[in-house]
């Protein structure tokens, strides 16, 4: 066979590109040969690799006791003062560990730098404050007693500002915790800054006050306790908070403001190592994830604005025994110091400080651009982005498709209502893109194997990626395999296919935009990178010359590429191990089989249409197809798809050693017995333990009992445990488990008030550091007044009040008052549970040993707890 019949067979039967002699005035680009497509895959996959992971890795050099005299953040003091830290252990608010080891530790170590202040240019004051209080947190009363909080107040000599700004974090942890990186890498991290701004001669304007706060876990009773009675809380005007969600690796900028963007703008000029991003912002705050902070109770109780940042990487030891010091890299440290002696030193010289409200102007967008450029605006002007980016898009591809007409000689019509159909293939691509990986996702739910990514996220390249692109590019393969037109071009139709793409990017933008969500700027910044490639290739003769506008479009792309692979990238290491403690109720696959879809959407969807320029592209769905399903087969059927490994990936088996004791009206016991309460955090459940030498048989829903008790008739821990509690799981126990102590709940006084109606009943009881007391009035009483917050009353069926105390055990006391229209009180009147937490107690002997019997991969967090459920 000739050349020129080579041409006619492998061009417009395989491609649909023009005949020979066509008069067509556009010029024609054979295709590439096929094994090329592979490189040109392969070459973004090396970009990725190559640059977007390291430079999310990336941390600076740490800097050592030789660079003191630099007034620099110093890394090798703060990773001392971090393995005292990590010695005390496991830090409960209430234990011996928080409220005594861990604040005298604080204290000297507070001393040590109080000694070393400059006197001629700072003023230091150290309060050690112990607060009691309650408030309203989510579904409960959360009251507190006697919790701890140290504040350093460091002011530069003979100021006159009356105006605060706040630095906050807190050093009480989670149980069996040593809590290195929650949150313990912070509070060394304000030590340090503390140290290198006492120390130093560069002043500043307002005074700063550094929040040690000993109650955050509990959750965020400290906080709560300093804002609304410490006697420098109402001077604090501006707020950085520091947390974690894991440790060792970089802080995330992840709340901002409220409505405050020149916060934005001090970060955007003094972070030395910016990492930030207006998406993660938006998902924090629509509360879908398992985690909060003390920022939430500074600005919901007060005035205060600020910046809210945590460490995030590596959250598979976040609230477990393996958050240790050895986790923690110096850099890390040297990482978060940078960033927070320089937003410091900005802040406590910002004139904003002094009128925070007076710069009020609504939210900013922000992002990084892979940790080396930080790029911030008002959310007005990125309105005004949005819409004109779309509409520039919808006009430049118009224009484009005029232009397409003219040179291959068809009606505008002809051209318009083939790009219709175009655009309704890239639909079907879109949907099956985003739709392929969820689907995925579903049927390793449905058949038991979620969280298969967990310990090898590298899976998620072939069970989530790999469909993903093969769902984008497979409906225009078929188009542009079956199309026949002889007038455009096989190069002009593959252009038309990725405008469908852009409209569809235009389209969502503009619809994101109307409905208020700032991270559409993702979609913004995505089509500016297909506007400027196009706007070129029109100016020039490349739009019309075969393949030669996709040359520029190729070389553009890198950068959307990079940036939206890295941003997609930190969310899903941040949400992988995230996953780990989702819950039962929610299939967490299909929130990381989205994530990955649409960052290989916003990634890639420019460019993998790009594979219709080589030959034999089939060959390439083919790869991808033998890939997605190698990677099933290895992610469902071997180890490397179970999701967890001893240490570094664990399965969270929280659980409570109950004895429990149901007392009817006349003092009866009706029930007294024992079991393990399970509360498991990940989808699997109980599943993987199965077949391990741990005993489970007997274990069952307790969701039946939901019904027939008061709180399913259990000692819920926590409002978290109070939301899953249909997902709870109950082991019964033969032997009684062993309590260190049974405290009771003693009726005082029982009182028929004057009008008749309302009976005031007046109790007491001992407590541990941590008792929950559950309430449940009767279908014709109700509570009318009681101790607690009264704003509480009428919110919930079941009321459910959170105690926990620090240095103060006195025994809680409470009355509650309940009205019934007949006045007769000589019945039954409402349930009181009493739930008393040993949480610093391994339990007795056969606890101890059922514990032994989990498997290594385990992280268990467990105690003996003893409930105790009254009739009044």
């Amino acid at each position: 066979m000739g050349d020129k019949d080579k041409l006619i067979s492998d061009e417009p039967v395989e491609a649909g590109s023009l005949p020979p002699n066509s008069g067509s005035k556009q010029e024609q680009s054979p295709r590439g040969p096929w094994y090329m497509a592979s490189g040109f895959l392969s070459f973004w996959l090396l970009l990725f690799f190559a640059v977007v992971v390291p430079l999310f890795y990336r941390l600076p050099a740490a800097l050592t006791i030789e660079d003191v005299p630099k007034g620099l953040f110093i890394a090798e003091r703060a990773q001392a003062n971090l393995y005292e830290f990590d010695k005390i252990g496991p830090k409960v608010v209430g234990s011996d560990g928080n409220e005594n080891k861990t604040v005298q530790f604080l204290l000297k170590e507070l001393a040590l730098i109080e000694q070393n202040v400059l006197d001629e240019y700072f003023d230091i004051e150290i309060d050690l404050q112990t607060v009691s209080g309650s408030y309203i947190h989510w579904t409960m009363v959360n009251m507190y007693q006697g919790v701890q909080n140290i504040v350093i107040k460091l002011s530069p000599k003979n100021s006159t500002s009356d105006t605060y700004l706040l630095v906050n974090s807190h050093f009480d942890s989670k149980p069996t915790s040593p809590s290195a990186g929650d949150a313990g890498q912070l509070i060394v991290t304000i030590l340090e800054v503390l140290r290198v701004m006492s120390s130093t001669k560069q002043t500043f304007e307002h005074p700063i006050v550094f929040l040690l706060n000993g109650a955050e876990e509990n959750p965020l009773q400290a906080s709560h306790g300093f804002i609304t009675q410490h006697k420098w809380a109402a001077n604090c005007k501006v707020l950085i908070n520091l947390d974690a969600a894991g440790g060792g690796g970089r802080e995330i900028l992840f709340q901002s403001g409220p409505n405050h963007p020149w916060l934005v703008d001090y970060y955007k000029k003094n972070a030395k190592h910016p990492f930030a991003t207006t998406m993660a912002e938006e998902i924090f705050q629509t509360g879908i994830l398992p985690s909060d902070t003390d920022f939430t109770i500074f600005t919901k109780y007060s005035s205060l604005v600020g910046l809210d940042m945590a460490q995030c990487i590596n959250g598979y030891t976040y609230h477990t025994k393996y958050d240790r010091f050895d986790v923690i890299p110096r850099t890390s440290i040297q990482n978060t110091g940078d960033n927070v002696l320089s937003l410091v030193r900005a802040l406590s010289n910002a004139t904003e400080v002094h009128d925070p409200e007076a710069h009020a102007a609504g939210h900013a967008i922000f992002f990084d651009v892979l940790g080396l450029y930080f790029i911030s605006y008002s959310e007005s002007t990125g309105v005004i982005l949005n819409y004109a980016v779309a509409a520039a898009t919808l006009v430049l591809i118009f224009v484009s498709v005029c232009r397409t007409a003219s040179v291959s000689n068809v009606s505008t019509a002809h051209i318009v209502g083939l790009f219709i159909l175009i655009f309704v293939v890239q639909i079907i691509g879109f949907v099956l893109g985003l739709g392929l990986p969820v689907v995925v996702a579903y049927l390793f739910d449905k058949y038991g194997l979620s969280l298969t990514y967990f310990a090898t996220p590298a899976l998620m390249i072939g069970i989530y990626v790999f469909p993903s692109l093969l769902g984008l590019s497979l409906p225009s393969f078929i188009y542009l395999k079956l199309q026949r037109s002889e007038k455009i071009s096989f190069a002009q139709q593959l252009q038309m296919v990725l405008h469908g793409h852009a409209i569809i990017l235009a389209i969502l933008a503009l619809g994101l935009t109307y409905y208020g969500l700032r991270s559409a700027y993702v979609i913004t910044w995505t089509l500016i990178f297909y506007v400027i490639p196009l706007t070129i290739n029109l100016l020039t003769t490349l739009h019309d010359r075969g393949f030669s506008w996709t040359g520029v479009l190729k070389l553009v792309q890198i950068i959307p590429f990079l940036y939206n692979s890295y941003l997609f990238y930190t969310f899903l290491v941040i949400l992988s191990a995230m996953m780990g403690r989702f819950g039962r109720s929610t299939n967490p696959d299909l929130i990381i089989s989205a994530l990955n879809a649409l960052g290989t959407i916003f990634a890639m969807g420019f460019l993998i249409p790009l594979i219709n320029v080589f030959r034999r592209p089939s060959m390439i769905l083919l790869v991808l197809l033998a890939v997605t399903g190698l990677s099933i087969y290895t992610a469902s059927s071997t180890q490397i798809g179970f999701p967890y490994r001893p240490k570094t990936n664990v399965e969270r088996v929280p659980y409570l050693q109950v004895r429990r004791t149901f007392y009817e009206y006349d003092g009866s016991v009706s029930k007294d017995d024992s079991g393990y309460l399970f509360n498991f955090q990940d989808r699997r459940g109980p599943a993987p333990l199965k077949g391990t030498k741990v005993n489970l048989t007997g274990l069952a829903s307790i969701e039946s009992d939901c019904s027939k008790y008061m709180m399913c008739g259990v000692p819920l821990y926590d409002h978290r445990w109070v939301k899953n509690r249909l997902k709870g799981m109950w082991l019964p126990r033969n032997a009684p488990i062993e309590t260190p102590s049974v405290p009771t709940l003693e009726l005082l006084n029982k009182t028929v008030l004057e009008d008749g109606k309302t009976v005031r009943l007046e109790f007491t009881t001992a407590v541990t550091d941590h008792t929950s007391v559950f309430i449940q009035p009767y279908e014709d009483v109700a509570v009318t007044n009681w101790t607690f917050p009264t704003a509480y009353i009428g919110q919930q069926t079941t009321y459910h009040i959170y105690f926990s105390h620090g240095k103060d055990d006195t025994a809680l006391s409470f009355f509650i008052e309940l009205s019934k229209p007949d006045g007769d009180f000589n019945v039954p009147l409402c349930q009181v549970a009493m739930s008393y937490h040993y949480i610093n107690d391994e339990g007795d002997e056969l606890s101890r040993k059922f514990a032994k019997s989990f498997p290594s991969y385990a992280a268990l967090v467990q105690w003996p707890t003893a409930y105790q459920r009254f009739i009044y």
